[in-house]
């Protein structure tokens, strides 16, 4: 089952005096965050004011969040968006849909583990799957895996010889 609010990021401290918060992204980042008009720490809903990126950070003004002091009781509090209030565009998924999932190759025809992690490094993502073979880094780049559609239930990839630890 899908989640309905997915993690925005960590407010980390407080920026300025006028009540604006410093926010660690946990999603593709603070560009990704400017649509939104409502964020979400824990039930509340908060209205963003204004938000904008700033040295990988999002700053952002909250209504009615105006004085440092309301601002430090943010502080440490994770950030929240509603996945309705996203419109993602067409190949795209929440990468909080595809963790978990197994992860099916091609060419040997089997199973491969699980989708544990995603390492977004300066080449490209690193898709790692962990499982009976041990841990298997899959580049995103490449044709290595097929586009994910999370209602499936699985991953989709083609390996090409030597890239499973089982095959030494």
């Amino acid at each position: 089952m899908t989640e309905q609010f997915l993690d925005a990021g960590d407010i980390v401290t407080t920026h300025g005096v006028r009540g604006e918060v410093k926010l660690i992204p946990l999603c593709d980042g603070a560009e990704f965050l400017k649509g939104l008009k409502t964020l979400y720490i824990g039930d509340t809903p908060y209205a963003v004011e204004a938000l904008r990126p700033h040295k990988g950070a999002a700053l952002i003004k909250f209504k009615g969040i105006d004085t440092v002091e309301a601002a430090m009781a943010l502080r440490g509090k994770r950030v929240r968006f509603d996945r309705g209030d996203v419109k993602l565009p067409k190949g795209h998924v929440f990468l909080a849909d595809v963790y978990g999932l197994p992860v099916y190759d091609t060419r040997t025809e089997r199973e491969l583990g699980r989708l544990a992690e995603i390492l977004f490094l300066p080449a490209g993502e690193v898709w790692v799957v962990r499982g009976d073979a041990g841990e298997i880094m899959i580049p995103q780049k490449g044709g290595f895996i097929d586009p994910v559609d999370p209602a499936e239930g699985r991953i989709t990839v083609h390996t090409i010889e030597g890239m499973l630890p089982d095959e030494d």
